[in-house]
């Protein structure tokens, strides 16, 4: 360390003084303010008004489960399931829940240039007749409440587009270690309060629950408006907010994902899946990337117990400020604090599933999912 000192040294104090500069910004990113709490219960109300698209593919092990939910969210919900090329019985499974307006549709095609969720969002929306639409993926289970609390939300606040991020589950080592940490690296990187401001250059929204008054999709052009979006629901809320219409973007431990993470590969695949895109597929912003995550999460911890007291007073301030920053996040999903200190290893996996993201798209492969393959030379919007 004594060797290294003039830059390793200097670049701890940077770092001290970028955390310090995180904790004191004025919206607050690692806080969770923003947060949609159910009205008391007892009263089911009338979703006559409300309409859910879900475009499932290859969903059958949870898709009981989520319209089963659906049926304790309110009287005359209509659910519109768009069956995805699905070949394990999605449809099936959908159709064994009874007590539901239900209509299903099968999509067995993919134009070109689409996405594969947004193609069966709109062949799904242009079913939609009443004034809200609800985009929920098929593997998130809804607690009684949340429609009705959402459009009371929105109602009363005059906010014509809301989403929830879902409480990713937690249940194996790889989830302790690394969803909580999603949530936390996704606020860092679009804050809710910056999105939830009328500021048009900040946008973002959580693609498992979405609400929104339907007209707005009219408005944008539908769908084919972001038809080649991989990172499509931060893309629509930045449509629907460059219109001047407001967007909410919050957290809710009622919105919960059965998406499972048994392996470390499947937290990899997930992350990678987009991690490149949301650098713009930029080799500068990946070093300058690099660079930052070297600097706020590894060196403050290499440098704990360094010669010269500054610097590791310096250290200690970084990660003390460090895994005070995360200590809401774990909090308010009811984990321990003790994960707070694995902050530099968790830090080190997720810029390697970002390099893994940048590497894939390198060697043609955009973006992986349900078996479909989206070719870097397609059109990334």
């Amino acid at each position: 360390m004594d060797t290294a000192y003039p830059v390793f040294g200097g670049l701890v104090f940077i770092s001290a003084a970028l955390w310090t500069l995180i904790l004191v910004l004025p919206w607050f990113p690692w806080l969770n303010r923003e947060v949609l709490r159910l009205s008391p219960g007892g009263h089911v109300p009338d979703l006559g008004d409300v309409t859910v698209v879900i475009p499932a593919r290859d969903e059958a092990e949870v898709i009981g489960q989520t319209l089963a939910a659906l049926k304790e969210q309110g009287a005359g919900l209509r659910i519109v399931l768009v069956d995805d090329g699905s070949t394990d019985g999605t449809e099936d499974a959908a159709r064994r829940v009874e007590g539901l307006d239900l209509t299903v549709l099968r999509n067995d095609s993919l134009p070109p240039g689409w996405s594969g969720k947004l193609w069966a969002l709109e062949q799904g929306v242009a079913k939609v007749v009443t004034e809200y639409t609800v985009l929920l993926d098929a593997d998130i289970v809804l607690r009684p409440g949340v429609l009705g609390t959402l459009r009371e939300k929105m109602r009363s606040e005059g906010i014509p587009f809301a989403s929830l991020m879902a409480s990713l589950r937690m249940a194996n080592f790889w989830e302790k270690l690394l969803m909580p940490a999603f949530v936390y690296f996704f606020k860092m990187l679009y804050p809710f309060a910056l999105a939830n401001s009328p500021d048009r250059r900040f946008a973002a929204a959580a693609g498992g629950c979405i609400m929104l008054e339907t007209r707005l999709l009219e408005r944008i052009g539908g769908f084919s408006a972001i038809h080649g979006a991989l990172i499509d629901d931060c893309t629509l809320a930045k449509k629907v907010k460059a219109t001047g219409a407001r967007t909410w973007i919050g957290l809710s431990r009622a919105v919960v994902s059965l998406r499972r993470y048994d392996t470390l590969a499947d937290v990899w695949d997930m992350v990678a899946r987009t991690a490149f895109t949301q650098l713009r597929y930029s080799a500068w912003l990946l070093a300058v990337c690099t660079l930052l995550m070297l600097i706020l999460f590894w060196l403050p911890a290499a440098c704990l117990f360094a010669s010269d007291p500054a610097v590791m007073l310096a250290a200690v301030w970084a990660v003390v400020a460090m895994t005070g920053s995360y200590a809401p996040t774990l909090r308010f999903y009811g984990r321990s604090l003790g994960w707070g200190l694995l902050m530099p290893v968790i830090a080190a996996a997720y810029l390697a599933m970002t390099w893994s993201s940048a590497l894939r798209y390198w060697h043609g492969e955009r973006s992986r999912w349900k078996g479909r393959v989206y070719r870097s030379e397609d059109d990334a919007r």
